[in-house]
């Protein structure tokens, strides 16, 4: 399956960063304008979605793509990672059955997704690649919470297989039909990683996706960890890394084999004044290569320098960090979209470098 003409297979481990686009946009920035970054694929909260503005008005609109004027693909977040941000960190917020998951916003409305409506939900949404409702932890959690979750994820795994493929009636069997994804829990626990790998392969998905919180207690990228599920993983499956969106993790995740990486990392970083650029200023991934430019610090408000001279976003081309310390500081939508073209625009850089043959 090419996704589009310069994005490579699904099984090709060639990188592609995936901004988050939560509620359907990328704030501060169009749809249309994504692509001068570089942005060939979104990530879309379906389950954010679901409550706000309803999956009936989004289908109305003619779905992810089209209601966004984006002209690539999208993918769509289950609501699975919920389970985790929402639920497990506060009980009030909602429960985990083995029939699904149950939110419950601050007025007492409910909210119950099980894996069936999961799928529904997406394949309403129009999204080109599913993934399956699973069962979110933190690496630290204790083992008997990684093993419910693992026992949940596979069971809903299985369940939104059977309802993925209803959904799809003709389209089986069409190359370009959308894809679903499968999502591997299991904490740090080894074992647990294994069986949840071995499982949910033997139902057979699309390609498969890194599941928990991807940072230890410390902040630490849970390395081993990673490279263990690409060695449990079949090289022709492609594998998504969840949650991974700092430019030295998705290095580190590419040399483990990882193809796609979703965050919105790079965005909320560019939205609060933290911009992207390589240290030595040409583009290279040797050595310190990564520094963050504090748009805010004093040191910029006379500068007539660009962000990077090695960049050519409008963000770079057009303007000065003098003038963009000025925007945030005075909280000017403009800041926005010209920051969050800026790290995406980086983003793409990093991308392109890790996938250039070596010299």
């Amino acid at each position: 399956m090419e996704l589009l003409p310069d994005l490579p297979p699904l099984a090709s481990p060639a990188p592609v960063f995936v901004p988050d686009a939560t509620y359907g946009v990328v704030r501060g920035v169009g749809g249309d304008e994504l692509t001068s970054a570089g942005v060939r694929l979104l990530m879309v909260n379906a389950f954010h979605l679901l409550r706000s503005p309803g999956v009936t008005r989004v289908n109305a609109l003619g779905g992810l793509a089209t209601m966004m004027g984006f002209p690539g693909l999208v993918m769509t977040d289950s609501g699975g990672f919920q389970a985790y941000s929402l639920i497990r960190e506060n009980a009030r917020f909602g429960t985990i059955t083995k029939n699904g998951l149950t939110f419950v916003s601050p007025d007492g409305a409910k909210v119950k997704l099980t894996p069936e409506r999961a799928i529904v939900n997406q394949r309403r949404l129009g999204a080109d690649i599913a993934f399956c409702l699973d069962d979110c932890t933190h690496a630290d959690d204790p083992s008997e919470e990684q093993r419910l979750s693992v026992d949940r994820t596979l069971a809903w795994a299985r369940r939104c297989k059977d309802e993925f493929t209803k959904s799809l009636g003709d389209l089986i069997g069409e190359p370009d039909r959308p894809r679903l994804f499968a999502v591997v829990q299991g904490g740090r626990d080894e074992v647990l990683r294994r069986r949840c790998a071995e499982e949910l392969l033997e139902i057979g998905f699309d390609g498969y996706g890194f599941g928990g919180w991807p940072l230890d207690g410390d902040g630490n990228l849970l390395i081993d960890t990673f490279a263990l599920l690409r060695e449990l993983i079949p090289a022709e499956f492609s594998l998504h890394a969840l949650g991974v969106g700092h430019p030295v993790s998705i290095a580190r995740c590419f040399e483990l084999g990882y193809a796609t990486f979703d965050s919105s990392l790079p965005t909320r970083d560019a939205r609060r004044g933290r911009l992207y650029r390589f240290r030595d200023g040409a583009p290279s991934l040797s050595g310190d290569w990564f520094e963050k430019v504090y748009l805010r610090d004093d040191v910029h408000q006379r500068s007539r320098a660009p962000i990077s001279d090695e960049c050519h976003c409008v963000a770079c081309t057009h303007y000065s960090l003098g003038y963009l310390n000025h925007l945030l500081r005075r909280d000017e939508p403009l800041l926005l979209r010209l920051a969050t073209l800026h790290n995406l625009t980086f983003m793409r850089q990093v991308t392109d470098l890790l996938a250039a043959p070596a010299a």
